[in-house]
């Protein structure tokens, strides 16, 4: 084998992988670019996990993204290590059906007529057909479909170029001789894995085999111990894809090659065994690129229906490679494992966003609640916790906000620049609303050490105000972790009425001024109460106005203020009444 030939053969090989991640894009774009989203979230059982991740796999083309999503969502606490073990057999068996899709440049159409199915005619029609659709159509998803045409004919070209690079190999008897040699299980499972961890690519490292079974040269005994090789060799990328996850991202990554290898083991060791004493004949048929791809498919098929049943002894084995850090998870802060390799998947990004953002918006909701308890009985422990909280909520906003901002520089769909706008508009409300529950813990503690008690009027007051928000804190949190637009819609009606309430309780706080009933120290703590309890309320109001003006495709916060004020609504008018007869001093 020459230099040039060398050199073909690479440059085969180049294009074979250009044109598979071609076909894969093009195909998670046709897909509405939410598969990641999908195999996240119906992934729940064994049997949807494992079926969701044969096809994913089989969609975007490579076994090694779809197990790097699932090392990233382990990583994250968005999916347990157990859920994780069955999306990756899943993976495993989906990567073998590019094996039947390069099969497709291997037909043989003959002469005449049934020269029009040929692989060099059909590579030509796909690739005159994805042109026209990528340069003259305006639709997204033609221009994909396009992508997914065009990526074909270069994977196709890339696997002639390999067997026309490899074709002379069948009377070299050097070549002969080196397969023979694979023919031993262990140095062909040995040299398929080693294979298979350069290229990081297990459909490329299979290709590569039916090149090379163009020959002639190669029998099934040659290429099954090269092909069990594969299985274990694909493990590579994902291994290099835990590199700084933590414990349990790392042991999703390590369910890969420990399910690879005793998968091989639990199929070759009987399996070669059972040769020494019985003749299998068929090891020594000559295989072209079609039984090739048979025999990786019912290997595969074999090793996962095997595996199905060690779920225990797998991750048994992983927990033993990857020991615990010894470092228990703090409340709040666990989710704060925002994923850089989600990043190249923008809807499990946003989902990574949506989870951690609700995370924050039920911390903010629980501290005010904490610390509304802490003016009725006051205790150190719950103020720490409501100090703990405030800490909490201020880790989310600035990795959240980093994070968020690293998305609007990526291609993203309307609806996802939607949700990017809405979480970027409302993360600064959700930290401000816990600022002011740690000020309201403040002067509870104050109200404490200080032993000041207010007058029984003023409790009362306080009661009435402390219950309108409560209220509009936990129908905002609800209506944003449920993206529910109604119930957002109440939120103004009720802040009208908060506001409205202040500046009663203030004019009732003078007249008891006045009056004697209460001093000057009791009312610069009830001041500084009401002033943080009508923030609240605001930064409420701001939260369901963003919900509102981005369903809507607009963000015109002030605008919509004064348009639902100036009209008066009659549905905005019933609520605010609801309220102002629920709230009466």
């Amino acid at each position: 084998m020459s230099i040039s030939d060398i050199i073909t053969l690479l440059s085969g090989v180049a294009l074979f992988l250009f044109g598979m991640t071609l076909m894969g894009d093009g195909l998670k774009q046709v897909a509405g670019n939410r598969l990641e989203l999908i195999l996240y979230r119906l992934s729940g059982t064994p049997l949807r996990g494992l079926l969701l991740g044969t096809g994913v796999t089989a969609v975007i083309q490579s076994s090694c993204a779809t197990s790097v999503m699932v090392v990233g969502f382990v990583n994250s606490g968005m999916m347990k290590v157990k859920r994780s073990f069955y999306v990756i057999l899943g993976a495993i068996l989906g990567t073998s059906i590019t094996g039947w899709v390069i099969c497709l440049g291997y037909i043989d159409g003959g002469s005449g007529l049934k020269s029009l199915i040929s692989t060099a005619t059909l590579t030509g029609v796909i690739a005159i057909i994805g042109i026209i659709l990528r340069m003259f159509t305006k639709s997204k998803v033609k221009k994909s479909i396009g992508g997914i045409l065009m990526g074909f004919a270069v994977l196709m070209f890339g696997m002639s170029t390999m067997s026309a690079a490899v074709s002379g190999l069948g009377e070299n008897e050097r070549f002969t001789s080196f397969l023979t040699t694979l023919s031993n299980p262990l140095l062909g499972i040995l040299a398929g894995t080693l294979f298979t961890a350069v290229l990081q690519s297990a459909s490329a490292a299979v290709g590569i085999i039916q090149a090379l079974s163009v020959t002639g040269a190669m029998s099934i005994g040659g290429s099954l111990p090269l092909l069990m090789g594969v299985v274990i060799g694909a493990a590579a990328p994902v291994l290099l894809s835990a590199i700084g996850a933590n414990t349990e991202g790392k042991r999703a990554a390590m369910i890969y090659p420990v399910a690879g290898i005793l998968g091989v083991a639990v199929t070759a060791i009987p399996f070669y065994v059972l040769s020494l004493f019985f003749d299998f004949s068929f090891l020594s048929r000559t295989v072209d690129p079609f039984s090739t791809a048979a025999v990786n498919s019912i290997l595969r098929l074999m090793i996962v229906l095997l595996l199905c049943f060690a779920e225990k002894p797998v991750l048994g084995i992983v927990s033993l490679f990857v020991k615990d850090g010894g470092r228990k998870k703090e409340k709040g802060r666990a989710s704060l494992q925002l994923e850089e390799r989600f990043l190249a998947y923008p809807a499990l990004a946003i989902e990574q966003c949506r989870i951690a953002i609700d995370e924050m918006a039920a911390l903010s909701k629980e501290s005010i609640l904490a610390s509304i308890l802490l003016l009725q009985e006051y205790s150190d422990a719950g103020f720490d916790a409501v100090a703990g909280m405030e800490s909490d909520v201020d880790a989310y906003e600035d990795k959240l906000g980093s994070y968020l901002v690293k998305l609007t520089g990526l291609e993203l769909t309307q609806k996802q620049s939607e949700d990017v706008s809405e979480y970027l508009h409302t993360l600064s409300d959700f930290e401000r609303i816990s600022d002011h529950a740690l000020n309201i813990a403040e002067s509870a503690k104050e109200l404490h050490g200080k032993k000041i008690a207010f007058s029984e009027r003023a409790k009362s007051d306080l009661s009435v105000m402390t219950d309108a928000v409560n209220e509009i804190i936990q129908n905002t949190v609800s209506a944003f972790e449920t993206q529910d637009i109604s119930l957002a819609k109440n939120t103004e009606p009720l802040e009208e009425r908060i506001d409205e309430l202040c500046d009663e309780i203030k004019l009732r706080h003078i007249s008891r001024l006045q009056h004697g009933d209460c001093g000057i120290v009791q009312g610069f703590v009830f001041n500084d109460l009401l002033t943080n309890f009508e923030r609240v309320a605001d930064h409420a109001s701001n939260i369901a106005v963003a919900m509102i003006e981005l369903n809507d495709d607009s963000f015109e916060t002030h605008e919509y203020l004064n348009v639902i004020k100036e009209r008066n609504s009659a549905s905005f008018r019933e609520k605010y009444e609801e309220y102002a007869a629920r709230y009466q001093l």
